[in-house]
């Protein structure tokens, strides 16, 4: 049975459990779950990162740990009662877990192994605290380590800011809203600016001397010196190297180690040097061979210098190097360093030795402890400490010091008889009062041991030596008095055995006869002659004789005589014992001469303070024994000298002594009457303050108040319990009088001078410290009255000294911070002067930032949910005196400009910060009670409307993000909660006071705004917190975007008919709030909508206003990222089900319709655009959304906008073609007229005239780099006429150029024709602008059908490809998934005049094949009925789909929605027809090109004529002769009577232009083509007799017989054109775009495919030989044929999306007569194939293939390429075997010259090129090529159907101009509309019934790179040809009508 939990209730899970029994749960390790219930060994609950499954688990997977419950019960919460810090770390490490995987995702190694080290670190100390055996101090210690670390990774991942009260975390809610405030800034604080350290200190190390010859032991000295006062500063470090120059003791570190501590921040300047003194230890010279002289001496030997800034950057200074330099002269070497930085060069030089010191340095900052503790290595090795010279710049009591420092300076001696000087050595010992040596207490530096004596360094030759070698003697104080130093001088002989021989002594005793010390100073001590033998050791001897000059007696010539020789030392104490200072000595000595005290007294002040504060605790004594003594005598005198000492102690160099005094006062003061005086002579000063005139003494006295009241009160209880309380009020009396006094000086208005108000300003500032003394006598009640008074006292006068002012304050600062305000009882009296003076302050907006520091204060001490009656009271009070100042001070700080500088900025940010946690923390207090007294305040409703407004205002401002630093979600969260409870207040009084007749607008506009930003706020979404950060908020404050959002719901509700006044305001925000992707807040908001509309409906009698401001503010916020699919969904059944009941409802449903759909757009267009790089998805999207905008919604501005928005698409992608039909669309909007128009977007205000001339400019350039010349050529010509009609002629000149350029361009460049594909998007998941559509899309320059699949699986990733070209089914239409239908299609041009005009050069019509399409077909080869093996030409029909486009391609998109399709099916005799109609032609227009010698190569000739002849030969033609001709068809088909006999004429014509051709091909064929023409020749005679034909001698003449390009096909009716070399004109049948690309596909021969079986689509015309290169398989085309064919044939998935070589046969040409005619099929032998192939790149088309040598019998493929327009036929591949199947042949017969290269029709030399390298067919313009050289497969590719709208023709083809008909002319100007098609809106044509004219591309126009985007294109003339009446007219739908262009509304 489950029994509910008592105590188990929070446990970790230890094991993972899988949760497989029934009920389970599944948890894995390291999981906390929360335990309900148990049961024989499981327990059942839910993990707390899911609290939403429960389920059961077993009890011994988990680890149970102590918590405590709140809310026992259904909703009880559970919280482990384990260390805050340990909380934190678990949950923070939880997160960090997720996130650092992230960082692992994202490719972020650094942090990512940065983040791993700290989250170990944190795990070891989080082991170590759980351990529990750490010391209280240790535990601080590791916890704040851990709290380090968090805080770090929480900065490194932008997680929170967290507040922390000693290293654990705060709850906001037990504490007040300033203290947050404050630990947030200092936490913040702290990461940003770090504190400056005040404290320095020089880590030095020896590292080595590297020298060339050293061979003796070297000393080294380092020091400070500061050359701006020409002294050292500090004490040396000395250490010995041996004779390598490395440091003796390498295993003592602080021996070679040293820290110079306790430099100060001002000795940190360019003129303190580092200074290095090296004296060796040897001979006297250095040079000086090896003799008897064993003696060692200390000599010079360099000196290296460095300064202090060097190191100021912070590095550390490793292995530096210092030059070591040696004085020229050694008398020089004293001052060697000074010289160095002099830079003196003459006095000094390099050592000889070349000498180098390494040394390595280091400054660190901080005081000595924190050095200790982050440089523990430095001190655990070992170190030397190296001091300051005397104390350091703060002395600290109870620091022992009794150091006496000597200088030795110099010495003046005598030659002593010899005739050169003597080199000199001194030695010191120190002596005591008994006459024995003191052993090891002189010290060379630190780093070495003291020594018991010492030897200075031996100048040579020198009378005069001068020394300069600071020793230090730290002698103990016992053995200071009597103690002396003497000096010995002595000789040292260089000759004789190197003795040192004494001459004379000096001494100096320590300490003088009166108990001073030697004084500071240089003394020059008299040099007293003795012999080598003299026995110094009886000091008696010489102590009784003078040692100084200055005290010499003058009783005796011989010991003048004495004094000829002199020796200076300089002597400097540090002592904390001793004083050198007479009068100091005189006055603790007062008993023993009571005639000097007043003396003593009077010279206090002239000792100086190190002097005093030594002897602190004595002279106190003794200043308070003088008064006990006599204090009418003294009293003023000891007073003032108090006050010396007390105001002493402020000095920042002694404060730290202010303990000291303390200690004194609690301990050893005894003065029990001093109070009496002490009271008595302070009011004598205060009373003076008014008439004194020199107030600087009276100042003294009143800082040093603090003190003198801590004397008093000490006295006052000495004398209280020495007495038992007498006098007490005697004493309260003198205490009022005393306040009494201070309050009628205070109250005095300073006159004239402002010596009163500062003498009012100091008592003011220390007056604070006085109140703790009070306390400890009076009540708090009393203190509390004589403060509020006395600080009542001052002047109220606001304009008094500024200076007085900022004091006042903080006296009021003080006095709250103090310990008497921290007492609810004495609070309450000092409130409200307290509130009247920063009142007052902040009234004048002064000192804002002291105000900001005390009302922090105020509320610090006011916790929350204080519910004592005081705390009410006082907030009463507060919110009376401040809440609207403070209001007003917040808006009049953050509408401030801020200040520049970075420091400015930080503190006019903290103080806006305090003031914003002061209101805060104010309204947090506030009760309903505080409200409800708050409002009934309010006089007027003037006033009340004119504070709701400025707290809304405020509120506004504390939402604004810059508010708080981005970290500070915890302040933000806070700020919010008292943000919505005070609204909440504050809305009930809006619906009472302001609704019905006293309605105000402008206040509930406020509200609501505020409500809106308030639910917006970033802090607030919770769908982007972590989710346990998300649980902690809910628990904390539930969701108030909700809570807000309710409000907002009831609040509009209770407007009643004044909704009206804010639709459609309030539309926009509402519609952001629903954005938000809470459930809860969008189910109560979007109802607005539906109340919006019906009042909207009730005023103006519909909506349109609400459907416009809805429109217009979707796209805003969805562009932003806001909404989803949920959002579209709820939208529309919310509101759907609101208005079902409404009169209104049709036009409602419309709205909800179309906002909807509108949301789907804008949905796809956002997924879409969150892609990196231009694809189609983006650009089909945009244009989805455009048309939307323009035809649906009529939204002019959104329409012209997403124009350029796609015109940006199209540039990035470098679609310029497409990028300048796009903009053409704004340029129809516009007229030619000077309307003046608005800026808009990038364009700035300008005339309509000016806009559409820079738009015209912009689009020709576009058109000119897409190389659509043609369209830019119009667009010429258009404002070439405006510029006419304005007669500026230097624009027009310009135009006029740039329009001949665009002609030469169309002549002289080339230009790649594009394939076209068919796409179907199938299935559910597609965009809702694809989804089960189908389009066309016109592909990139290149790009084949395989490289275009693979493409748009890129795009489409999830998508699948299908395997067949059939029209899917319902299945698959409604599927879940993405299914993607590709094939190649073929363009059909519209107009075919221009294509079959003759002598227009091919790179003309190449525009017009590809350009202005509307039309695409895709044909598919079948066989009815049965199959004829021998002759399989008898069943193959062919299905031919046409697909008709919304627009035509190119246009604003590189693709469109196929808007129809026709399916109709071609007969074998049809299709035969076609195959032989486009054959002939390819001929023709070879032999054309051949005759005008535009082809360089004759080889295209010889293949096409060979490809014929051979195939013909082998069976081609009579294939079709044996299959229509026999009588069996002629009975059972008696309707195709007329097709037959056009057949048979087809095969006569092709006969006489196989004849002609071979004439001109014998007249230019090379002398090595010889044998194969006369075998062609040969073959072509029994072609004609298999076909029984007779000569055709009328037709072989020499003269050219011009085939022009695009010379028409035969009539079908007409009989055969009689061939001559004149070239009778054929009529046309064809249109001028419909040449498919030809001879795409190699095709198989009959004979050479025996084993393969027969293919439908093989045409026996062609022969073998004439395969492409391009084709990769050889397989008979049977095998690549249309999907239907055998599995066993399919291609892989590569090519599943049927690749043209796939396509069995393709039809090319529509029949323009007659319907039937369009059945046509292409191939006769070889023309069973398509004649286009898509999967060709447009170069395979166009460019001009290099011709290659190939052999008659090699069966190669030869790459024959076609250049400058003429054809190169295909290679001649080896003759096939008669017994194959027919296989396909493709020969090249084409009305058009040869490919689609933009180069034909110009005799140019024929280039062979890598890029132009192609199958030879592959240049052919033949509508019968486009079968020719392809497999069967091929009719797939080219000729397929797509359906694509707009998507994938960005990139490649630039020359593909807008929809519409290509421009045709038949001759006459007349143009003639054709009424079956009308070019779409976007149309280049413009709708009258002028000349059609496709607009061009882009122009070199001068724009500038940066030139605004332009806008709609124009509306060009649309010509059609007249040509098209004569029944090449398309039977198209019904035209479309064109809507008309608007008016642009000034944009």
């Amino acid at each position: 049975m489950w029994i509910p939990t008592e105590h188990e209730k929070y446990g970790v899970v230890i094991a993972s459990f899988r949760g497989t029994v029934p009920y389970g749960l599944s948890l894995e390790i390291g999981d906390t779950v929360q335990i309900l219930e148990k049961c024989d060994g499981w327990y059942r609950g839910f993990a707390l990162k899911n609290p939403n499954i429960k389920g059961i688990f077993p009890s011994s997977y988990v680890h149970l740990k102590n918590a405590c419950v709140k809310n026992k019960g259904q909703f009880e919460m559970v919280i482990p009662t384990e260390d805050s810090v340990i909380t934190e770390m678990t949950s923070t490490l939880r997160d960090w877990g997720t996130m650092w995987k992230q960082l692992y995702v994202r490719n972020e190694g650094d942090l990512f192994h940065r983040l791993w080290h700290i989250m170990n670190e944190i795990l070891d100390l989080r082991r170590q605290v759980l351990v529990g055996h750490l010391t209280h101090d240790r535990m601080k210690d590791v916890k704040r380590h851990i709290t380090a670390r968090l805080d770090w990774g929480n900065e490194q991942l932008g997680l929170d800011l967290v507040p922390r009260k000693e290293y654990a975390m705060v709850d906001p809610e037990d504490i007040s809203i300033t203290e947050l405030y404050r630990l947030m800034e200092h936490r913040h604080r702290k990461k940003d600016t770090p504190v400056q350290a005040s404290s320095h200190h020089l880590f030095v190390q020896m590292k080595s001397l590297m020298c060339s010859n050293l061979g003796e032991e070297l000393e080294v000295i380092f020091s400070l010196f500061d050359s701006k006062e020409n002294r050292p500063i500090s004490e040396r470090f000395f250490l010995r190297l041996n004779r390598n120059g490395l440091p003796k003791a390498p295993d003592k570190p602080e021996r070679h180690c040293s820290l110079f501590v306790d430099l100060g921040s001002s000795e940190l300047r360019r003129d303190i040097y580092i200074t290095v003194h090296i004296i060796r230890i040897g001979r006297m010279g250095a040079g000086e061979k090896k003799n008897a002289c064993s003696v060692q001496y200390r000599r010079p030997f360099g000196c290296a210098v460095l300064s202090i800034a060097d190191l100021l950057t912070g590095e550390t200074k490793d292995d530096l190097i210092l030059k070591v330099y040696m004085c020229n002269t050694e008398s020089e070497w004293y001052q060697i360093h000074e010289n160095i930085i002099k830079k003196l060069n003459a006095r000094y030089n390099l050592t000889g030795s070349n000498a180098g010191l390494a040394v390595s340095l280091q400054l660190l900052h901080g005081d000595i402890e924190q050095i200790r503790r982050e440089y523990s290595s430095v001190f655990s090795h070992g170190v030397s400490i190296t001091r300051k010279l005397g104390f350091s710049n703060i002395i600290m009591p109870g620091e022992m010091r009794n150091d006496l420092y000597i200088t030795i300076e110099r010495g003046e001696f005598e030659k002593g008889g010899k005739s050169v000087a003597r080199n000199v050595e001194v030695t010191m010992f120190i002596v005591e009062s008994g006459g024995q040596t003191l052993k090891d207490y002189i010290s060379f530096g630190s780093g070495e041991p003291p020594a018991s004596e010492y030897h200075s360094f031996v100048l040579y030759h020198n009378n005069s030596p001068r020394w300069s070698e600071l020793l230090k003697l730290p002698i103990p104080v016992d053995k200071f008095r009597g103690a002396h130093i003497r000096f010995e001088f002595r000789h040292c002989s260089t000759k004789e055995k190197g003795e040192k021989k004494l001459f004379g002594f000096s001494f100096v005793p320590l300490m003088q006869e009166d108990g001073r010390t030697l004084p500071d100073g240089t003394h020059e001590l008299i040099v007293h002659k003795c012999e080598e033998n003299t026995n110094l050791q009886d000091t008696t001897r010489y102590l009784k004789l003078p040692f100084s000059k200055g005290i010499l007696l003058g009783n005796s010539n011989q010991t003048m005589k004495a004094t000829k020789e002199s020796f200076w030392i300089t002597s400097f104490l540090c002592s904390t014992k001793l004083t050198q200072n007479g009068d100091m000595l005189d006055l603790l000595k007062w008993r023993t001469h009571p005639d000097k005290i007043t003396g003593c007294l009077s010279k206090l002040k002239e000792i100086d303070g190190s002097e005093i504060v030594k002897f602190l605790q004595d002279t106190l004594d003794t200043l308070f024994g003088i008064l006990d003594e006599n204090s009418q005598k003294y009293g003023s005198k000891v007073f003032d000298s108090l006050v010396h000492i007390i105001n002493l102690l402020q000095d920042s160099k002694f404060h730290h002594f202010k303990p000291v005094m303390d200690t004194y006062i609690e301990s050893h003061f005894a003065g029990a009457l001093a109070y009496r005086d002490l009271i008595k002579v302070l009011k004598w000063y205060v009373d003076r303050i008014t008439e004194a005139e020199r107030q600087e003494h009276i100042q003294e006295v009143l800082k040093a108040q603090e003190y003198i009241f801590k004397y008093i009160v000490q006295s006052r209880r000495l004398f209280s319990l020495a007495t038992g309380g007498q006098n007490e009020e005697e004493f309260r009396c003198c205490i009022q009088e005393l306040l009494m006094s201070v309050r009628f000086f205070l109250s005095q208005e300073s006159k004239g001078s402002g010596a009163l108000s500062q003498s009012q300003a100091v008592f003011l500032s220390s007056f604070p410290a006085v109140y703790s003394e009070l306390l400890k006598l009076f009540d708090v009640r009393e203190v509390a009255n004589l403060v509020q008074d006395t600080l009542g006292s001052l002047p109220t006068i606001v304009h008094v000294d500024d200076s007085l002012q900022a004091v006042k304050l903080q006296c009021i600062g003080k006095t709250v911070e103090s310990q008497l305000y921290t007492n609810p009882d004495s609070r309450y009296i000092l409130l409200p002067v307290v509130l009247h003076h920063l009142h007052m302050h902040l009234q004048e907006q002064k000192d804002l930032i002291v105000c900001a520091r005390i009302l922090s204060n105020v509320f610090c001490l006011i916790k929350k949910n204080s519910s004592e009656k005081s705390v009410l009271e006082e907030i009463d009070v507060i919110v009376a005196s401040l809440l609207d100042i403070l209001l007003r001070t917040i808006l009049e700080i953050t509408s401030r400009p801020q200040p520049s500088g970075s420091s400015m900025r930080l503190q006019f940010q903290d103080v806006t910060g305090e003031f914003v946690a002061c209101l805060l923390s104010l309204l947090r207090q506030m009760t309903d009670r505080h409200y409800q007294q708050l409002l009934d305040s309010f006089n007027t409703k003037e006033e009340l409307r004119d504070f709701l407004l400025q707290i809304f205002t405020v509120f506004r401002i504390l939402i604004r993000p810059e508010m708080f630093p981005k970290d500070w979600t915890v302040m933000r969260l806070v700020a919010n909660n008292v943000i919505i409870t005070t609204v909440l207040y504050l809305s009930d009084a809006l619906r009472k006071n302001f609704l019905n007749e006293n309605f105000d607008y402008k206040i509930w506009d406020s509200y609501f705004y505020l409500a809106v930003i308030f639910i917006n706020q970033l802090c607030l979404q919770l769908e982007m917190f972590t989710p346990s950060k998300k649980k902690k908020v809910l628990e904390k404050y539930g969701d108030m975007r909700v809570t807000m959002g309710c409000e907002i719901f009831s609040m509009w509700q209770n407007l009643g008919e004044h909704k009206l006044h804010f639709i459609p305001a309030l539309i926009g925000p509402f519609l952001e709030v629903t954005l938000i992707p809470q459930p809860d807040l969008r189910n109560v908001m979007i109802p607005i909508f539906h109340d919006m509309m019906d009042w909207e409906q009730r005023r103006s009698g519909n909506f349109k206003q609400v459907e416009a401001k809805l429109i217009d503010k979707l796209d805003s916020l969805m562009s932003e990222g806001k909404g989803d699919e949920t959002y579209r969904e709820l939208f529309n059944s919310i509101l759907l089900k609101k208005i079902e009941r409404e009169t209104w409802r049709e036009s409602g449903v419309s709205l909800i319709a179309t906002v909807t759909r509108l949301m789907e757009r804008l949905l796809d267009y956002r997924d879409c655009m969150k892609m990196g790089e231009v694809d189609g998805k983006k650009i089909g999207c945009t244009v989805s959304l455009l048309n939307f905008y323009k035809t649906e919604l009529n939204k002019e501005e959104m329409y012209i906008r997403y124009i350029h928005k796609l015109y940006d698409l199209h540039l990035k992608a470098q679609n310029f073609t497409e990028a300048a039909y796009t903009l053409l669309l704004y340029d129809e909007l516009l007229e030619w007229s000077d309307r003046p128009l608005r800026e808009f977007l990038t364009y700035p205000m300008q005339t309509e005239w000016q806009r559409k001339e820079h738009l015209h400019l912009a689009i020709i350039q576009n058109f000119d780099r897409g190389k659509c010349w043609e369209n830019g050529i119009i667009l010429c010509r258009k404002i070439a006429e405006q510029y006419e009609s304005y007669y500026d002629y230097r624009n027009l000149s310009k135009m006029r150029m740039m329009e001949a350029s665009l002609y030469d361009k169309i002549m002289d460049q080339q230009r790649l024709e594009p394939e076209f594909f068919r796409v179907g998007f199938y299935g559910k998941k597609f965009p809702f602008f694809l989804r089960n559509k189908e389009f066309v899309c016109r592909g990139h320059d290149y790009e084949r059908l395989e490289a275009f699949q693979q493409r748009m699986l890129n795009e489409f990733p999830h998508a699948i490809a299908m395997q067949h070209a059939n029209q899917p089914d319902e299945t698959i239409f409604q599927a879940e998934a993405q299914y993607l239908q590709i094939y190649a299609v073929t363009p059909i041009p519209e107009s075919q005049e221009v294509l079959q005009r003759e002598g227009v050069p091919d790179n003309i019509k190449s525009f017009y094949k590809v350009n202005h399409i509307w039309k695409f077909r895709y044909d598919r080869p079948f066989h009815k009925g049965t199959k004829d093996k021998e002759n399989e030409f008898k069943s193959l029909w062919v299905e031919r789909t046409s697909l008709y486009l919304v627009q035509s391609l190119p246009g604003i998109s590189r693709w469109f929605e196929v808007e129809k399709r026709e399916v109709v099916e071609m007969s074998p005799l049809e299709n035969a027809i076609e195959v032989l109609e486009n054959k002939n032609q390819q001929l023709k227009t070879l032999i054309s090109q051949c005759q005008t010698r535009q082809m360089q190569n004759i080889n295209p000739l010889t293949m096409c004529l060979n490809g014929v002849i051979d195939a013909a030969v082998n069976g081609g033609v009579s294939r079709y002769q044996e299959a229509f001709f026999v009588k069996e068809y002629i009975l059972s088909h008696p309707e195709d009577g007329e097709k037959i006999a056009r057949l048979r004429e087809l095969m006569l014509e092709q006969a006489q232009i196989l004849e002609f051709g071979l004439a001109v091909h014998e007249k230019f064929v090379p002398q090595d083509m010889r044998p194969l023409h006369k075998k062609l020749v040969d073959q072509f005679f029994v072609m004609k007799s298999s076909l029984g034909i007779q000569e055709f001698s009328a037709c072989i003449q020499a003269s050219p017989v011009h085939f022009p390009n695009g010379s028409p096909r035969v009539c079908r009716n007409s009989a055969p054109a009689s061939m001559s070399p004149d070239g009778t004109r054929v009529i046309p049948r064809r249109s001028p775009l419909s040449y498919p690309a030809v001879n795409r596909y190699s095709s198989s021969s009959l004979s050479s495919q025996a084993s393969a079986e027969p293919s439908p689509s093989t045409s026996s015309l062609s022969s073998t030989h004439s395969a492409s290169p391009n084709v990769t398989s050889s397989a008979p085309s049977s095998a690549r044929a249309s999907p239907l064919l055998s599995d066993k044939h399919k291609h892989s998935r590569e090519n599943s999306c049927l690749s043209p070589r796939e396509r069995p046969c393709s039809a090319i040409y529509p029949t323009p007569v007659e319907p039937s005619q369009r059945l046509l099929f292409n191939h006769i032998g070889d023309g069973a194939l398509p004649r286009s192939d898509p999967n060709l790149s447009a170069p395979e088309k166009a460019v001009n293939p290099t011709p290659s040598s190939w052999s008659l019998d090699s069966g190669k493929e030869a790459k024959n390429m076609s250049d400058s327009g003429k054809l190169i036929s295909p290679p001649v591949p080896p003759r096939p075997t008669q017994t194959a199947s027919p296989a396909r042949h493709t020969t090249p017969v084409s009305p058009s010259p040869a490919g689609r290269s933009p180069l034909k029709g110009s005799v140019q030399s024929f280039t062979p090129s890598p890029v132009e390298y192609h199958s030879p067919g592959l240049s052919s313009n033949s509508p019968v090529l486009s079968g020719s050289y392809s497999s069967g497969i091929s009719s797939l590719s080219r000729c397929s159907t797509s359906e694509t709208s707009g998507f994938e023709n960005q990139v490649n083809d630039p020359s593909a101009p807008g929809p519409g008909p290509g421009p045709c002319y038949s001759g006459p100007e007349e143009p003639v509309r054709k009424e079956s098609k009308t070019p779409p809106p976007y149309s280049v044509y413009e709708r009258t019934l002028r000349r059609p004219v496709p607009l061009p591309h882009s122009l070199s126009i001068p724009v500038p790179p940066t030139a605004e985007p332009p806008a709609l294109p124009p509306k060009p003339l649309a010509a059609r040809s007249s040509h098209l009446e004569n029944g090449t007219r398309r039977t198209d739908p019904a035209p479309r009508p064109r809507p008309l262009p608007r008016k642009v509304s000034q944009l």
